[in-house]
């Protein structure tokens, strides 16, 4: 009678919209969603008790339960940060520390369907993001027979700090906390997918930019490899560039988590490395911990001590490079697909375009030939090019050939396609561009300016993007063919907003950029 009562009060609390929608139970109790013609959406769900206190720097810690049924209509905080004012994927809720939440997009008559999930890990540097900007809704995915989750992990000092008074304090190997933020959002929705309507056999996990190099990380990491069935990986790069880092020891070119963690604390005036020194620094507030580290300052030129680590090895949650996963056969097994835009994100350390080529040591003729064949391009635009292909379009090609390799099937892509209303002064297809296209919420992204063209390479896009994650394939009717990858193939969604499959016209480029590229 309890349950039922608290429903009643619910239902009076709810706009009328939102009052036909299931209750639905979780770990934790129950919660209510809402419905929105043929989609049920539940979002700001805990999945982890806030990480808080005492609990900040912790491992995710079992969700607080609540009474009754909680009201699950609008979206929890998005993680702690100083957001950055162009992202392609602007907040929706004011950031906070109480930011373990989970969201559910379903059919509205999902219950008992046991129907493929999946699950949307977002980018931002590791230092920015959440789940609640608008173009990451699940909704079109959801109406095509997909459940749709996503959720938040920790970003910036709070997801990715290391510091030796963590492990004194009986932590174990610590640091990553964002990425077993991830691993527990995961290990939620098998627990709890089924309730939704959503079968935990079948998960595919997707991710762009940092989330597509958390779903690289989570196909190597043994401890989630049976929580997922499927792998998308958007601008997620693929090799290690030199950016591997360890939690305690000090690598050529990068000192150990600890050690910028003990950087940090110094700046902020906290000495030492034991209690009461990680006493001061779970006291902090929490915009003494941001000091400003966002997108921008992540790659504004570097002055002083590193103070920012990023996500590092620890021998827990991330074990092994990309190539080292590879090259030891770690990864799970599982259907990908992966690729990058046409014009993707990466640097160059070099100053001039003839520094750039003289970095292809024997190869400089070859790639002036083809990065600059005129002679007239700008420095900008040689270094876009460069580094973008050595940063996030040949690695794609590469992890492709290893799942290949290891007789996964592999789909490979490239995003080619502007949208009408972006295309002056475009150099291509930027990073992160292709991703209202990936979930079909391109009108979203662009609003009025959005036309018909934008919203026909979205259907087609998601539609590829359904297929694969409900067979492993991402073919089906209507579709042109996109084969699996078997050492040259890409299917470019070109700029004229057509799918072409083929030997990649970039190949020859791409050989330049390997392991062996420049520097």
């Amino acid at each position: 009678m309890r349950i039922f009562a608290a429903i009643a009060l619910l239902g009076a609390a709810l706009p009328a919209a939102a009052q036909q929608a299931p209750v639905v139970p979780v770990t934790g109790g129950n919660v209510a969603g809402s419905v929105e013609g043929d989609v049920a959406t539940f979002r700001g769900i805990p999945f982890a008790a806030p990480p808080v206190g005492a609990l900040r720097w912790r491992a995710p810690q079992p969700v607080i339960p609540w009474a009754g049924v909680r009201d699950a209509t609008v979206f929890g905080h998005d993680c702690m940060q100083l957001p950055f004012p162009s992202d392609a994927a602007p907040l929706g809720t004011p950031p906070s520390e109480d930011c373990l939440t989970v969201n559910v997009w379903a059919p509205a008559d999902a219950k008992g369907r046991k129907l493929p999930v999946l699950f949307w890990i977002y980018g931002g540097g590791f230092v920015n993001g959440g789940s609640s900007p608008a173009v990451y809704d699940g909704a079109a995915l959801a109406r095509a027979g997909v459940i749709f989750v996503s959720f938040n992990y920790r970003v910036g000092r709070f997801g990715f700090f290391a510091h030796p008074a963590l492990p004194a304090a009986g932590e174990g190997p610590a640091g990553n906390w964002g990425l077993m933020d991830q691993q527990a959002a995961l290990r939620w929705t098998r627990d709890n997918i089924t309730a939704f309507g959503g079968d935990p056999g079948r998960v595919t996990i997707m991710g762009e930019s940092a989330g597509g190099m958390s779903v690289l990380n989570l196909l190597g990491s043994p401890s989630v490899r049976d929580l997922f069935h499927g792998a998308i990986i958007m601008s997620g790069g693929g090799r290690t560039a030199g950016l591997q880092r360890d939690a305690t020891r000090d690598l050529p070119g990068a000192p150990s988590a600890e050690a910028i963690g003990l950087n940090f604390a110094k700046s902020i005036g906290i000495d030492g490395t034991d209690a009461a020194a990680l006493a001061r620094l779970r006291a902090l507030p929490a915009e003494k911990i941001v000091s400003g580290l966002n997108l921008a300052s992540l790659f504004a030129p570097p002055s002083g001590a590193p103070t920012w680590s990023g996500p590092f090895t620890d021998g827990r949650t991330q074990t092994a490079s990309v190539e080292a996963m590879f090259d030891r056969g770690l990864q799970a097994k599982v259907p990908v697909m992966i690729g990058a835009t046409s014009a993707d994100i990466g640097f160059v350390a070099a100053k001039s375009k003839e520094e750039i080529f003289a970095g292809f040591g024997a190869n400089a003729a070859k790639a002036r030939a083809i990065y600059d064949p005129a002679g007239d391009g700008s420095f900008f635009d040689v270094a876009l090019k460069v580094g973008g292909d050595r940063f996030m379009i040949e690695p794609a090609r590469y992890v492709a050939g290893r799942a290949a390799e290891a007789a996964q099937p592999a789909y490979h892509y490239r995003f080619s396609y502007v949208a009408e209303s972006a295309r002056a002064g475009s150099k291509g297809a930027a990073h992160a561009s292709e991703i209202p296209y990936f979930l079909d919420t391109v009108a979203t992204k662009y609003g009025p300016a959005t036309i018909a063209g934008d919203r026909a390479i979205a259907r087609t896009i998601s539609a590829y993007v359904v297929n694969f994650v409900k067979t492993g394939d991402p073919n089906g009717p209507g579709l042109a063919d996109w084969p699996r990858f078997r050492g040259g193939e890409v299917m470019d969604f070109a700029s004229d907003g057509a799918a072409r499959s083929g030997n990649d016209p970039w190949s020859d480029r791409l050989d330049l950029v390997g392991p062996d590229g420049p520097g």
